[in-house]
Order: C-alpha cells, then sequence, then structure tokens
C-alpha cells in the first residue's frame, strides 16, 4: 500500500489490486467500502479506474473501424469495467500527497496494446483523479471512468444525491438501448432527493458538475470535467456509487458512428487521452 497523507486525511493506494483507492479517511471518517476479504479483487469496493472502457461491454464483444473482437466476459456474459481494475499496477513514483502509476495492455487481452497511466493527488479538502489512456503503435478506441464505492453511514444519517441531469439510459437486460429517457419520479435527483430505499443503477447522460452526496455530517462533491457528461448511480443498501465516465456503457460495442456519438474515442498511434475528477469534502452544517 502507498499512504499518502495531507492535514487530517489519508488515503491507501493498492497497486497490486487494480491501483485501486483502498481508503480514504476524513478526520476519522473512512468514506469508502472495504474488500470483503484481504485478497479480494473484485469490482465492489474502494475507488477504482475504468480503462480503456467503462461500463459493460455487451457480451464482450469490442467494434473498432469495421472489425469485431471478443474480449474476456468477466460479468457473466459480459465484460465489465475495462482491464485494469484487478490487475497489478506499476509505481512511477510515491510522494507524500500523490502517487504516481502505469499499466501495460497486454495485447493477449487487448488487441491493440497501449497503456494507462494515473495520477491521485491528496490535499486537505479533496482528492484529484486523472487518468490518461496512450496509443500503442496501432489505432485504437477508448474510453475512461472512474467507480467509487461511498459509505452511506460515513455521511451521517441517510444521504441525498444531487445529480443535475435531465435523461438517462433506456436499459434492458441492464444493457442500454440507445434510446434516452426523461428523468421523472425515483429517478429525477436534480432537486437532491434523499435517497432512502431507491435502488437505482443508472446511466444519466448530459449530466452537469458537481454532483453532491450529503449526509447530517458529511458532504462529498464529485466534479468532473466536461468530457464526462456521463455519470453511473449505482445505490445498493449499504453505498452510493456516483460513477463520471468519457463514454455510455457498451459504446465501444457500437458501430464507429454510434461509439463516436456515445462518447468513444478513436486514438492514432502514440496519442493520448486524459480525464479528470476530483472529490471533495466539507462538513454538511458549514
Amino acid at each position: 500500500m502507498i499512504e499518502l497523507r495531507a492535514g487530517r486525511v489519508t488515503a491507501l493506494v493498492d497497486p497490486e489490486r487494480g491501483g485501486r483507492l483502498a481508503s480514504l479517511r476524513v478526520e476519522e471518517r473512512e468514506l469508502l467500502v472495504g474488500p470483503p476479504a484481504g485478497d479480494d479483487r473484485s469490482v465492489r469496493w474502494g475507488c477504482f479506474l475504468m480503462a480503456p472502457w467503462a461500463g459493460r461491454l455487451a457480451r464482450g464483444r469490442l467494434q473498432f473501424r469495421g472489425e469485431s473482437w471478443r474480449l474476456r466476459q468477466t460479468h457473466g456474459r459480459h465484460a465489465i469495467h475495462g482491464l485494469v481494475w484487478a490487475a497489478p499496477w506499476t509505481v512511477e513514483r510515491a510522494e507524500p500527497s500523490a502517487a504516481h502509476l502505469r499499466i501495460d495492455l497486454d495485447r493477449d487481452g487487448w488487441p491493440f496494446g497501449g497503456e494507462v497511466r494515473q495520477t491521485l493527488r491528496l490535499s486537505p479538502d479533496r482528492l484529484a483523479l486523472e487518468a490518461s489512456v496512450v496509443a500503442g503503435d496501432v489505432p485504437m478506441p477508448a474510453a475512461l471512468g472512474w467507480h467509487p464505492w461511498f459509505r452511506r453511514d460515513a455521511l451521517g444519517g441517510e444521504p441525498s444525491l444531487l445529480l443535475d441531469a435531465d435523461g438517462l439510459l433506456e436499459r434492458r437486460s441492464m444493457l442500454p438501448t440507445g434510446a434516452v429517457l426523461p428523468v421523472a419520479g425515483r429517478t429525477d435527483l436534480r432537486g437532491g432527493p434523499p435517497l432512502g430505499r431507491r435502488r437505482l443503477d443508472d446511466a444519466y447522460v448530459g449530466a452537469r458538475s458537481p454532483a453532491v452526496l450529503r449526509g447530517s455530517a458529511l458532504e462529498l462533491r464529485v466534479a468532473f470535467g466536461g468530457e464526462c457528461d456521463t455519470v453511473v448511480v449505482y445505490t445498493p443498501r449499504n453505498a452510493v456509487c456516483i460513477e463520471p465516465q468519457t463514454a455510455r456503457p457498451n459504446a465501444l460495442g457500437l458501430d464507429d458512428e454510434a461509439a463516436r456519438g456515445a462518447g468513444g474515442r478513436d486514438l492514432g498511434p502514440g496519442e493520448t487521452f486524459t480525464a479528470r475528477i476530483s472529490i471533495a469534502w466539507a462538513s454538511a452544517r458549514g
């Protein structure tokens, strides 16, 4: 583990298990769901990077420039959340409040090669996350996203969630159909409603930064740039996941024109695609 410190805030980065953020403690409050076991490499804890795609890739089918590939299915019949969330990363540099990591994309699992880089930088009131996909010697598609698992009980009371987005993707069997529906009722988060028993697993599109998760003791703001205009919200009983993504789920499973319309990037040899988000915290009373 790499320990980062800034004032009364500490973070642990786990290079061996996906280069993920394993812990984020703000004044003794642990904000993230921890692993169910010491050797767990699943997608159900911490905060991990999704690359070189985000979300589900239907039946592991990837399309790019008129060709099609089958990738390893990692979630039932589908490939999920990219290739790097369970793999060991290389630590390029560790500082008292920042960590810089990289990982090669193995051609056995990703036919294009290339690499992914990420930087985690901690300050007393926020964590800044930056990631880049770097193409190798051939063109490749790309998308990025982050998947934090925030603990509900860390915020105090039942949290509310504000997300300024007017539409969400229609889904069938957990996959987007391509249609965009207006938010309504339990899916409308524009007014910052209490989450309560809302069990959401939805991809909001055209989302505007930041998303605000607020409890009685602590408020979290997840800010994202314009390249991350898709935000998946997942609300199981014990956690709240706010997942900014540069492309819609299954974007890289579509033909080239549709993939671009869904946020997929087309990188030439040696080109780099970068995205950034931040997680900030403050007292809800202040």
